[in-house]
């Protein structure tokens, strides 16, 4: 007769055989699962072709700013980066912003989890340069009254190639990147009835064109009701490849002296009615001891980072008032320089990064002065700045350098080390775009497609 014992071990045999199975397939995670893209291959006039007119069809140069600006080609280098700062430089170029989607591109095609087949993906990847696209309807009078065309063509070519592709989630699972303001392109289309109305000069209407209205497109500033776009830092000069050089630069900023209590860079023509701006500026002009004025007037600082990075790390405070439009470039510059951001309204970057600067953490590393208290109450921001006592001022300087990774774009094909430490801009933006479409998808799939147009809170999973 069998010994009941020997019936009792095989059990515990088995047992703990099973426990082991199911730990291992516990740590096998699909790695990929839920991110999964599918670079669409676009024709080359969507994209490539939009390069080759670098000197004439869209001058990247300012012409009238020669000793700073970059020879027009010359700002496709390094995939969009532009040409280095000086030549022993590794981590500072000379950066176009209107290039964002030229190294966006660069980057998502460098990611894991990229798929051939459009059916097995979560999202879709469009790289089309639509920002470099624009430009003929903003720069040429000829066209000013076609641009409510810009983009049609790519709708087309979306509806006429392999149109499954599009068609299989309305398009709600597509993303790309649009390099500009999204109030710079939604333009209502004119209607044949409203045809003797003016076109408005330097925008388009490619977010208001009914078959791309289902695509999230990602930003530098997003409108008041974001649910087609979403804000994604201005790309700064700084793209390190190496985790020793992102160390070595934000040691810098941390053990910068920072004399001087406040700096305003941007540009320094008095405004004609008062406004922020122009609060700042007589301020400052009364105020030389505490304020310290980057003429940026002219575009002198576009393609120059010295002219104001230096500056930023010997200030405590860099004030971030609106200019034509809330967001400015300017304060991602002074995260990355350990220089603490004031803002003077919400829309300015708390309403717009979400996925990058966590709201509910702005307090930490910024400083809000409503700009009404300012321009009408009698404020001095001098005064208000200086009354923040030194200690609270190294905790901002902390936080805000802290945060100064998710804000940079690293440079393409930059070491594990780094890409696995930190996230940046780009993983950062990928990751929303992942969310919000996964959002949209199962709001589908649940039959209940009005909440893919409700402004919930994205910046974390559901």
């Amino acid at each position: 007769m069998p010994n009941p014992l020997f019936f009792l071990l095989l059990l515990a045999v088995a047992a703990a055989a099973t426990a082991a199975a199911g730990e291992g397939g516990a740590t096998r995670k699909d790695p990929c699962a839920g991110r999964r893209i599918h670079i669409r291959r676009l024709p080359p006039r969507f994209n490539a072709h939009l390069l080759r007119h670098c000197d004439a069809g869209f001058p990247l140069a300012d012409p009238s700013t020669p000793a700073t600006s970059s020879p027009p080609c010359e700002s496709l280098v390094n995939h969009g980066l532009g040409p280095r700062t000086h030549a022993s430089s590794r981590s500072w170029y000379r950066t176009d912003t209107r290039l964002l989607e030229v190294f966006f591109h660069r980057r998502v095609a460098e990611r894991g989890c990229l798929v051939a087949d459009p059916a097995l993906a979560d999202a879709v990847y469009l790289p089309y340069y639509a920002g470099l696209d624009s430009l003929p309807y903003v720069l040429d009078p000829a066209l000013l009254d076609s641009s409510a065309q810009h983009g049609a063509e790519l709708a087309e070519f979306l509806a006429r190639d392999r149109p499954q592709i599009l068609a299989r989630r309305h398009g709600h699972d597509h993303f790309l990147v649009l390099a500009g303001s999204a109030w710079d392109y939604s333009q209502p289309v004119r209607a044949a009835a409203a045809a003797a109305e003016a076109r408005l000069w330097g925008t388009t209407s490619l977010l208001r064109l009914p078959a791309l209205g289902n695509l999230t497109f990602l930003t530098l500033e997003s409108r008041a009701w974001p649910w087609q776009e979403h804000a994604i830092p201005h790309p700064t000069s700084f793209h390190p490849a190496s985790l020793p050089r992102l160390r070595a630069w934000l040691a810098r900023a941390r053990r910068a002296r920072r004399p001087a209590l406040m700096l305003f860079s941007g540009g320094v023509s008095r405004p004609s009615r008062p406004n922020i701006r122009g609060s700042i500026l007589a301020e400052c002009a009364n105020r030389t001891d505490a304020c310290v004025v980057v003429d940026c007037s002219g575009g002198r600082c576009s393609h120059d980072p010295i002219r104001y990075m230096r500056p930023m790390l010997h200030s405590r405070f860099c004030l971030q008032p609106p200019g034509d439009t809330p967001t400015r470039r300017s304060t991602f510059d002074a995260i990355l320089a350990g220089c603490v951001p004031v803002f003077f309204e919400d829309a300015a970057a708390r309403r717009q990064y979400g996925w990058h600067l966590p709201p509910e953490r702005y307090d930490e590393f910024s400083v809000y002065i409503p700009k009404e208290s300012v321009v009408f109450g009698g404020v001095k921001i001098a005064e208000t700045l200086a009354a923040v006592g030194e200690g609270e001022v190294r905790r901002m300087r902390e936080r805000a350098l802290e945060m100064a990774p998710r804000v940079l774009y690293r440079r393409h094909g930059s070491t594990a080390e780094l890409s696995e430490t930190a996230k940046d801009a780009v993983d950062l933006a990928v990751d929303g775009a992942l969310r919000r479409i996964r959002r949209r998808v199962r709001a589908l799939d649940d039959g209940e497609p009005e909440r893919i147009y409700s402004l919930e809170d994205d910046a974390v999973e559901s």
